[in-house]
């Protein structure tokens, strides 16, 4: 019996396995909870570039940028924010990595003939790369994105100039513009709710792609002031050809779900429980000066005013330091040979000094203290999203100012200089909640219209709160706003660059170096040689700016 329960039993696993040799052995071994890029949907890829990208911006602009153009300070840990040690800790590996997904996109929108997506990633391609070349220069382009060939050409790419690469990302913009010509319902595929940014409109999209078509012609226009008048002006000649962003509505601006610290506002406290990289980001007095200056009401949406205000008062008896009705009362000889801002209302952190965290006589000195005598951050940017916490990509009051910046340079843009410069103001003003004083902000002393650079570049770093890489841009190439560094700082001037990264030299070496040998050297580069923050790229040679 058990002889014959034996050889059933085989005869059973010899029929079994004869079936299953019988069977395509790539099916059995096709993962069931896997996806094949050969056959996904390109919306599962997409969403994650559109909400990678957007984090992306929102932590150079809120973060490290923002101490770069004084929008910010940390009393603590502060080197890289406040000091620019950067030491080549940057690197473009994020960008990269979004860019693969991004070509994915593309890709099979090729082959599925989705030409919205198609669209939506050459956008998207071009705001990345057009990053990567803003903040290093030189990069790796046309030959990027390629290592699945196997070539060394790819897997060890070589670094394309800067000018090829604005060239190159204006021609994608150009025809992406095209790919996203019609209405929503002509394409097939459309996106939805997969689309973080527009939801599927490819209207907005198309107004996107030619926004940044401005932002890189205004950004070669000392470069090649000829290239950049005739495309913007072929821009704005036509707008039923070449629609841009014109209303708050539109705006590239992502907000965040909140669900997660991946998913949240950058440096907010729901899931930060010390709150310690909320509590040290302090308002720079760069930033504040100038709002108060201009006694501009957006500083009440930005920054809370101070828990415990300094008085001085010569009336008082030597040796006098207490608090009193929420105010903390100095005699003058506690005060003498000290910093002190006794403004009632903002005050803010100096750019790079040597013991923030002690400034203004805080009575604590710890890493990010609770200091109560200079402005934190508002309460909103605590959580982990709202209505005004977003990464804000491109936005209508940018746009505005690129066009006033263009009028001023005698180029037709559809407006003169002051009508594009009072539209940015209001834009940003509707924008932060802000609009019912705009009225009396624009005939504030400094903010009358002068028809100046300066007045044009001042209003927009101050509408770039949060998005100061473009305002950094914007430093690089003309100089203003006219910032000075701090004591700290380890150079007497704002870097504009980054360093090219240790692994990219060491892997890449020969490209990394070619594109090095073509930096040039400043006095401020000093020990670093070419590959410094100090050193100018393609852009700045020859321009004399910023420094």
């Amino acid at each position: 019996m058990k002889n014959m329960s034996f050889i059933k039993s085989s005869l059973l696993v010899f029929v079994c396995l004869t079936i299953y040799s019988c069977q395509d052995l790539t099916l059995l071994n096709e993962n069931p909870n896997g996806i094949n890029p050969e056959t996904a949907n390109p919306n599962l890829v997409l969403s994650t570039v559109l909400t990678e990208t957007g984090k992306a911006f929102i932590n150079l602009g809120y973060q490290d940028m923002a101490g770069v153009m004084q929008h910010t300070q940390k009393d603590g840990w502060s080197g890289a924010h406040n000091a620019y040690e950067w030491g080549g800790s940057q690197s473009w590996a994020p960008y990269y990595s979004i860019l693969r997904n991004n070509q994915y996109v593309y890709d099979r929108a090729v082959t599925l003939n989705w030409e919205m997506h198609q669209g939506i990633a050459l956008v998207m391609k071009s705001m990345l790369f057009g990053l990567i070349t803003d903040l290093w220069g030189d990069a790796p382009y046309s030959a990027a994105l390629k290592g699945d060939d196997g070539t060394g050409a790819s897997t060890y790419p070589v670094f394309d100039s800067q000018e090829a690469i604005y060239t190159g990302i204006l021609a994608d913009l150009e025809k992406a513009n095209t790919l996203l010509s019609k209405a929503a319902t002509e394409y097939t595929g459309v996106p939805g709710v997969a689309d973080v940014y527009y939801q599927g409109n490819p209207t907005k999209w198309r107004k996107l792609a030619n926004s940044l078509s401005l932002r890189y012609l205004l950004r070669i226009s000392s470069k090649k002031p000829d290239v950049a008048k005739a495309g913007m002006e072929k821009i704005m000649a036509n707008p039923a050809q070449f629609p841009i962003i014109l209303a708050i509505a539109d705006d590239a601006a992502m907000s965040f779900a909140g669900n997660s610290n991946d998913d949240s506002f950058p440096a907010n406290t729901t899931y930060d429980a010390s709150a310690s990289n909320y509590r040290r980001l302090k308002m720079a007095a760069t930033f504040v000066n100038k709002l108060l200056d201009l006694k501009d009401p957006r500083i009440a949406v930005w920054a809370n005013k101070v828990q415990i205000p300094l008085v001085v008062d010569a009336n008082l008896p030597k040796g006098t330091d207490r608090i009193e009705n929420g105010k903390r009362l100095l005699a003058p000889d506690k005060v003498v040979g000290r910093d002190v801002n006794t403004h009632q209302e903002y005050v803010g952190l100096p750019t790079a000094i040597i013991g923030g965290a002690s400034y203004n006589l805080s009575p604590t000195a710890e890493q990010a203290a609770n200091n109560p005598h200079v402005s934190w951050l508002n309460d909103i940017y605590k959580q982990a999203k709202g209505p005004l916490l977003k990464s804000r990509l491109v936005s209508t009051a940018e746009v505005r100012f690129i066009l006033a910046e263009a009028a001023l340079k005698g180029w037709s843009v559809g407006g003169d200089a002051k009508t594009h410069y009072l539209a940015g103001i209001k834009a940003s003003f509707d924008t932060w909640g802000t609009a019912a004083a705009y009225n009396t902000y624009i005939t504030n002393k400094g903010v009358v219209f002068e028809g100046i650079l300066d007045q044009i570049i001042e209003q927009k770093w101050i509408a770039s709160w949060t998005a100061s890489t473009e305002a950094w841009m914007d430093y690089k190439r003309t100089g203003l706003p006219a910032l000075t560094v701090g004591p700290a700082s380890i150079r007497k001037v704002l870097p504009v660059r980054f360093y090219y990264m240790l692994d990219e030299r060491n892997l890449n070496k020969v490209n990394t170096e070619a594109a090095m040998s073509k930096l040039e050297s400043t006095i401020h580069s000093e020990a670093d040689g070419k590959n410094s923050p100090w050193s100018k790229p393609w852009l700045l040679q020859g321009t004399g700016k910023p420094w």
